[in-house]
């Protein structure tokens, strides 16, 4: 949780607009710009409050016995295995696959491997994590994808999406998974969200067909199968709004590639209106019923962004060496040689079916 000094910070007017916001729990649990060491043990324990690790102990099981023994299993674990490399041992790294997993060991080592197979797997659409890269700038500063700067009343941040402000003449698929993920690999960077989780807002307002056609199927049909099971991440709430009815294939299609805990999670709502009766609008922009601009909100974000950029930058140098230690979920085939076991047909079948409405 030290603030990077060597990355760039944006300057914004935004700074002002925060620091009025006196009534609204924000993210600035700690101040990202400071270059000062924060001490004492709240902070080197856990970095984050009693109140949320109320969460943890409740919700995950960790206490700082069970940390500290999962912490030092996983260390272990890695020095001695020769199939990966390079790998983050620092707290907060290991931190996220323990508390997706409940401090399971077992399957914390499982996720971190098939993690380390996704980035590698997926190169090519996940190369050059970096926000400064032009194009993830211009994706970014058109508001395509970010998370509020208001967590919600569980301490949640809720990541917001416009699929109208992704244009397929200008961006394409890459560009897409790469602000995707490094949003997600800046957040995980945070205590606070690996306890209290995420919730994620999609606006489908305008999306056409060009918008799915920028997509390999058999990509898309990886990155649903195998997102959930190695991005750590808790995924509290999905909300989808505005969604057309050629889309309903995508989404049907998309939901029989996750768990049955993630289906219940996902919720359609058909106006702003329904969908600001689920979540407190407090943490929504004000182009979708909130009230902070969503240009303010991104200017925010970025100076997170700035922050951990070179620390998201760096993980870029963990190898997977073989793949040899994955076990794959209900016995399928995690290279995704039987199409039809793992629903291509159902993902292919609704790319086509809109491609035709």
């Amino acid at each position: 949780m030290r603030s990077s000094t060597s990355s760039p910070i944006p300057t914004t007017a935004a700074k002002t607009k925060a620091n009025t916001m006196t009534t609204t729990r924000v993210i600035l649990n700690f101040p990202w710009t400071s270059n000062e060491k924060l001490k004492g043990d709240f902070f080197q324990d856990t970095g984050v409050t009693d109140a949320v690790m109320k969460i943890a102990r409740k919700e995950l099981r960790e206490d700082k016995a069970i940390r500290e023994q999962s912490l030092e299993q996983l260390r272990d674990w890695l020095q001695k295995n020769g199939d990966v490399k390079g790998v983050r041992t620092d707290d907060l790294f290991l931190l996220r696959f323990l508390r997706t997993k409940k401090f399971s060991v077992p399957m914390a080592q499982q996720m971190i491997l098939k993690y380390l197979n996704f980035r590698k797997v997926f190169t090519h659409l996940i190369h050059t994590l970096d926000f400064m890269s032009p194009s993830v700038l211009k994706l970014l500063n058109g508001g395509y994808i970010f998370p509020s700067p208001i967590r919600d009343k569980h301490g949640r941040r809720v990541i917001v999406g416009f699929a109208n402000h992704f244009n397929p003449a200008e961006h394409n698929s890459s560009d897409m998974a790469r602000l995707h993920f490094i949003t997600y690999e800046t957040l995980m960077e945070d205590p606070e969200n690996q306890i209290c989780g995420l919730v994620h807002i999609g606006d489908f307002k305008g999306i056409s067909t060009a918008h799915v056609a920028c997509w390999n199927p058999t990509d898309f049909l990886r990155i649903m199968k195998w997102g959930e099971q190695s991005i750590p991440m808790r995924n509290k709430e999905v909300h989808l709004v505005n969604v057309p009815s050629t889309v309903k294939y995508i989404i049907e299609g998309a939901k029989s590639m996750v768990s049955k805990k993630m289906k219940e999670r996902l919720q359609v709502h058909v106006t702003v209106p329904d969908l600001c009766r689920k979540v407190d609008p407090a943490c929504l922009p004000k182009e979708l019923g909130g009230t902070m601009p969503m240009a303010e909100m991104i200017e925010l974000w970025k100076m997170e962004l700035a922050a951990k950029r070179n620390l998201v930058l760096s993980s870029a140098n963990m190898r997977i060496l073989s793949d040899r230690g994955i076990v794959s979920r209900n016995g399928t085939d995690r290279n995704n040689n039987s199409n039809s076991s793992l629903g291509m047909e159902t993902i292919t079948g609704s790319f086509r079916k809109l491609e035709v409405d």
